[in-house]
């Protein structure tokens, strides 16, 4: 009976850091929202004087390091003790947001918004080593519920505080800030199953690639399916307005119903996903997303427009928690941030490189072409794993999905 106690408390326990951690994620992604979408262009264009390209480096910079320092950060979790990280890394992050909101020059303006990229970098790799296997979907969808909260509610609630000031938005940001430290701060974090074997460096990167080389598509879908999306960033706004023809506010609809759709269809998708299992998660749901994406190339009504961008909702809820699955299976237990870490910065590869292909594909006025491009790049992924071998599947979180492919 004190083995059951013992067993239900530690779920619990796990539950409960889950469920921080997550909240934890909720304010970094609000501030990081709020901040690189709202705030820095604004306060660093009218009352700092800064041109945009000088804010648009800041906003490069910002995502670059936070990209490109997840595989050393994910070595320092499975090194040292993770809350250390976390305190370390919220405290660059508010420094650095301190360092924006005083910056003499444009060093110290690139230097805070980098540091800011820096800080929350650890927050994300630590959710991942949280989620519990038999039920891994599932939480995957909780997990990003809270990513995009944050991420959709920090740029529409500080437009609020621009309008009393910059003084109170950035007191709201620090509040945040500190608000997102103390509860993870109350977190009992641990990143390894093994914590006790002393792993080197280099026999977790032969650990990690022995795994990754079984995994077939596994790294070039990571990066192909970030670079596809990243090239829409820098033109969706013009081809909605220009090749469309849609008002601001049908575009904020669009973007509305399609997130909605996207975060309430997440978690039943992945309960899904537990149940069943299997490839066709991942082929269903990128083909659907390349299909509704070149349709939007099509449209000529709004609610066409509407209904595609409804279903690459569904289809995004449907492939997002298999997709996490399925890397999390080439996971070594031993070395998760790492892991976690080195998968992060590939994806990051793609949002770095995708808005510059994005750019010069559109040269031109050709709005269109970057949509056409990465919805083929889409449906290679979707095909690719439809006529993967099932064996691909049966390794980590795919073990009970091998017999239904």
């Amino acid at each position: 009976m004190d083995i059951a106690n013992e067993s239900v408390r530690l779920r619990i326990g796990l539950k409960n850091n889950f469920r921080r951690l997550a909240l934890a994620l909720f304010f970094a992604e609000f501030i990081r929202g709020a901040l690189l979408v709202v705030l820095l262009p604004s306060y660093g264009a009218s009352h700092l004087g800064f041109s945009l390209s000088i804010i648009g480096t800041a906003v490069s910079l910002h995502y670059l390091i936070d990209s490109f320092i997840k595989g050393f950060v994910g070595y320092l979790l499975d090194k040292l003790s993770p809350r250390l990280v976390l305190n370390v890394g919220f405290l660059l992050s508010a420094l650095g947001i301190g360092l924006l909101m005083t910056a003499p020059n444009v060093w110290v303006f690139l230097t805070g918004a980098g540091l800011v990229g820096a800080g929350f970098s650890p927050l994300w790799l630590m959710c991942l080593g949280q989620v519990e296997e038999e039920s891994r979907a599932a939480q995957m969808g909780k997990l990003y519920i809270y990513w995009l909260a944050g991420l959709g509610l920090g740029p529409v609630s500080i437009g609020y505080m621009i309008d009393i000031g910059y003084g109170t938005a950035f007191a709201a940001i620090f509040c945040l800030c500190f608000i997102g430290w103390m509860i993870s701060g109350m977190t009992a974090i641990t990143m390894s199953a093994n914590t006790e074997d002393k792993v080197t460096l280099r026999q977790q990167l032969t650990g990690l690639w022995r795994r990754m080389s079984k995994g077939g598509f596994l790294l070039p879908g990571m990066l192909l399916q970030t670079l596809a999306g990243g090239m829409l960033v820098p033109v969706l706004s013009s081809f909605v307005a220009e090749r469309l023809a849609f008002s601001h506010t049908q575009f904020s609809i669009l973007l509305m119903t399609g997130g909605a759709c996207v975060i309430g269809l997440l978690i039943p998708m992945g309960k899904l996903f537990d149940r069943f299992g299997g490839k066709w998660f991942l082929a269903g749901g990128f083909g659907a997303f390349a299909l509704a994406l070149y349709g939007l190339t099509q449209v000529t009504t709004f609610l066409a427009a509407e209904a595609l961008t409804l279903g690459m909702g569904v289809a995004y809820a449907a492939l997002l928690p298999a997709w996490n699955t399925l890397m999390a299976s080439y996971v070594p237990e031993n070395s998760k941030g790492m892991g976690w870490g080195i998968f992060s910065s590939v994806e990051g590869l793609g949002v770095v490189f995708g808005p510059l292909l994005g750019s010069w594909l559109a040269s031109g006025g050709h709005l269109s072409r970057p949509f056409m491009i990465s919805a083929f790049l889409f449906a290679v992924i979707g095909i690719v794993y439809a006529f993967s071998p099932s064996r691909l599947y049966r390794n980590g979180a795919y073990r009970g999905a091998s017999g239904r492919t």
